[in-house]
């Protein structure tokens, strides 16, 4: 019987899984997708800023109109730029930015980006000293609500929280005053007067008061610093307090319903692990991620909170340029607050995809 060889061919070797575009990891990908939105995001901030301080009419006879000449309008426009056509002030103002230069202001004829730096870190601190009482006040009587779900305390603390959240910062920040003040608490500026003028000889400088004074190595001028921005940081991190407070509640409530919370309770976990240990941290996720819309509702607080307890911030000063009608200055304030919202969007997407490992593209 004759034999039939069978020749199988040889296997082909398996298909090479597709290398990802560039070798870019799935986070690394997600990261500078976000990254590269942030630059239209920014071009269209800064147009519409732009756009809007030019609708209101011509800036320099806004705030010198009525104290000028003609003449002199007109050489204060030609100084500016202002007479030449809108596209070329818009590139003009464009280009400016990339290089850090923000102009001038109208009436006292300063550098804009010589008060970003000195106000803007007093911003920064206040926000600082908010986000602390925020955290303080919303994450523990978040935890508490959640844990008396439906009960007295949880009524109330969600009542408080709806209350600190609608209530006018300002208005908060005048109670307290009223509610301070008579016990000899400071309820206006950032330090002393002799403490400021003490201050300004620290090297480096940082305009931030609290390291200036801690770098001037002085104890007693640590605790005034600390002592002014007890109040100012109360009235704006209750705002934000309010909001951290119910986001804990809910989203323990939701994590404590998940299987695993139920698979560590059936093991016999107690109660209080099973709160820390499986449910607190999933449930800080979201309130990482609605950090980023709450640095622009702090910064917009800031603008009230400073006005109210004389806190030489940004705030204080846009109000005051606003008084004053001086609208580029108000123009370079109001660009960089839109640059340090898109910023701290762009740093909570990072925060988040690390936290999370769920977001990813």
């Amino acid at each position: 019987m004759a034999t039939t060889d069978i020749v199988t061919a040889p296997a082909e070797p398996p298909e090479a899984p597709a290398k990802r575009s560039g070798g870019l990891s799935p986070l690394t990908r997600y990261l500078l997708v976000r990254l590269a939105l942030i630059i239209p995001m920014l071009v269209i901030l800064v147009t519409m800023v732009f756009v809007l301080m030019r609708v209101i009419g011509d800036p320099i006879s806004a705030a010198l109109g009525g104290r000028l000449g003609p003449e002199e309008i007109a050489e204060r426009k030609a100084a500016a730029g202002l007479d030449r056509p809108l596209l070329t002030q818009y590139w003009e103002y464009m280009s400016g930015l990339v290089q850090g230069d923000f102009g001038r202001t109208l009436t006292d004829n300063r550098p804009v980006s010589e008060i970003l730096v000195e106000n803007g870190a007093a911003t920064l601190e206040l926000s600082f000293w908010a986000l602390l009482v925020a955290f303080a006040v919303g994450v523990p009587l978040g935890r508490m609500a959640a844990r008396y779900r439906d009960r007295f305390p949880d009524v109330l603390l969600r009542l408080f929280a709806i209350l600190v959240y609608a209530a006018p910062v300002f208005f908060v920040g005048l109670l307290l005053k009223l509610a301070f003040t008579p016990f000899g608490w400071p309820s206006s500026g950032r330090a002393s007067t002799s403490v400021e003028l003490a201050l300004t000889d620290v090297s480096p400088q940082t305009h931030i008061m609290i390291i200036d004074a801690i770098l001037y190595g002085d104890t007693g001028y640590i605790l005034d610093v600390l002592q002014h921005a007890v109040l100012p940081a109360i009235a704006l991190g209750l705002l934000t307090g309010g909001v951290f407070l119910r986001l804990i509640r809910v989203n323990l409530l939701q994590t404590l319903r998940m299987d695993y919370v139920t698979a560590a309770r059936a093991r016999g976990v107690n109660e209080r692990r099973v709160m820390n240990r499986h449910a607190f941290r999933n449930a800080l996720v979201p309130v990482v991620t609605v950090m980023g819309l709450q640095i622009a509702l702090l910064l917009g607080g800031a603008i009230l909170t400073e006005t109210t307890f004389e806190w030489k911030g940004l705030g204080y000063q846009l109000a005051e340029y606003l008084i004053r009608r001086d609208f580029l200055a108000v123009q370079g304030i109001v660009t960089l607050i839109a640059l340090i919202v898109c910023a701290a969007s762009f740093l909570i997407d990072v925060i988040v995809a690390f936290v999370d490992p769920r977001v990813r593209f």
